[in-house]
């Protein structure tokens, strides 16, 4: 992330060190913000400085913005605490269900006018400040979830904070945040899971013959239970609602499959294809753009420095990858590149690879 002046001033505190946590702690200090950090776990703190995400706390700091990233069963808890110890600053905080804690600070007659729920739709499969990158945020989305109390000042500085971190503010009511993350995020964690469930008892046979379609559609299946519990419990009306839809087209192909000689079980089948071709497309692409690129599959030797050939001779012809994808083929020593490019580029690059020497899989 390349080095700009930040649109917050003064200091920010960061309660919580994990991978959001000391991710914004990471971003805020490149842009030269003051960031202090406290975390419930003295070594989760101790790592998130050594690895330069902010300083611990002194008596006399005076935040402007608290960012709350603590687990969902006690987000409601340490907002509370925040308002109170902090009461000149603005308090956010990035859990990732919106509704739950603030009914709950709500019910306990708090005064939330200070306070802005937001969440930032970023994450890695795996947590805590080890993963941590100041580049996490990059073209995120950010969800901010104010009302109608909420103080323009106190706005503006929770936009700054997304702006500052290359986010893309979204502004949302909790409720259709937690309804619109149930789709996009906890119910696809749940149907990882449970397609990666099969696989533990599945024979060595067959997971040896695993390629990219289940690795694509099981990789953040290695989620942290304890965290997911929390979380789903936390969101659970949605994401009963969304899996109650899911298991009753599920059931269609089932009963589709049961019999697929019997009249309309092939078009059952065929339509629930076609329908998830219709909402793939709907998927947003590169920096949130909706729009649609080719595939062109290389194949590359498994040898030092192949991909960084085949990478720079992409650039020698002009071309700009979109996006990349790495799958090794079974058994043998060579992997396959599966390069995202413009669709009116695509059979130059073919043209142009294939003069250099390169072999195309398939487009």
């Amino acid at each position: 992330m390349s080095i700009i002046p930040s649109r917050l001033t003064g200091s920010v505190r960061i309660v919580g060190a994990g991978l959001l946590g000391a991710s914004i702690g990471l971003a805020l200090r490149e842009n030269g913000v003051d960031v202090i950090l406290a975390d419930a776990s003295p070594a989760q703190l101790r790592l998130a400085v050594d690895y330069g995400a902010g300083r611990v706390e002194r008596e006399d700091d005076a935040p402007g913005l608290v960012i709350v990233s603590v687990p969902p069963d006690v987000t409601a808890n340490v907002i509370e605490d925040e308002l109170a110890r902090f009461p000149s600053a603005v308090i956010t905080d990035v859990a990732s269900v919106k509704l739950e804690p603030y009914l709950a600070l709500v019910h306990r007659g708090v005064d939330l006018t200070r306070y802005i729920g937001s969440h930032p739709m970023a994450g890695r499969e795996r947590g805590g400040a080890i993963s941590a990158r100041a580049d996490l945020f990059l073209g995120r989305p950010w969800v901010i979830c104010r009302d109608e109390e909420t103080p323009p000042e106190a706005l503006a500085l929770v936009e700054d904070l997304a702006l500052d971190l290359g986010a893309s503010p979204i502004e949302m009511t909790p409720e259709e945040h937690d309804s619109s993350v149930g789709l996009v995020s906890h119910v696809p964690q749940l149907v990882a899971s449970v397609l990666a469930k099969q696989l533990v008892s599945a024979p060595n046979s067959a997971v040896r013959l695993t390629g990219q379609g289940l690795r694509d559609t099981t990789r953040i299946a290695s989620g942290a239970p304890e965290l997911w519990v929390q979380i789903l419990a936390s969101n659970a009306a949605p994401v009963v609602e969304m899996l109650d839809t899911f298991a009753a087209d599920l059931a269609r192909v089932t009963d589709a499959l049961r019999e697929p000689d019997a009249p309309g079980a092939r078009r059952a089948i065929a339509d629930t294809i076609a329908a998830g071709n219709s909402g793939v497309a709907r998927l947003p692409g590169k920096h949130g753009q909706d729009r649609r690129y080719e595939t062109i599959v290389v194949m590359v030797d498994d040898t030092p420095g192949q991909l960084g050939k085949l990478l720079t001779e992409l650039g020698d012809i002009g071309v700009n990858m979109e996006d990349l994808r790495l799958e090794h083929s079974p058994g043998a020593q060579i992997g396959l590149a599966e390069i995202a490019v413009l669709p009116e580029v695509q059979q130059r690059a073919i043209d142009d690879l294939e003069a250099r020497g390169w072999r195309i899989a398939s487009t």
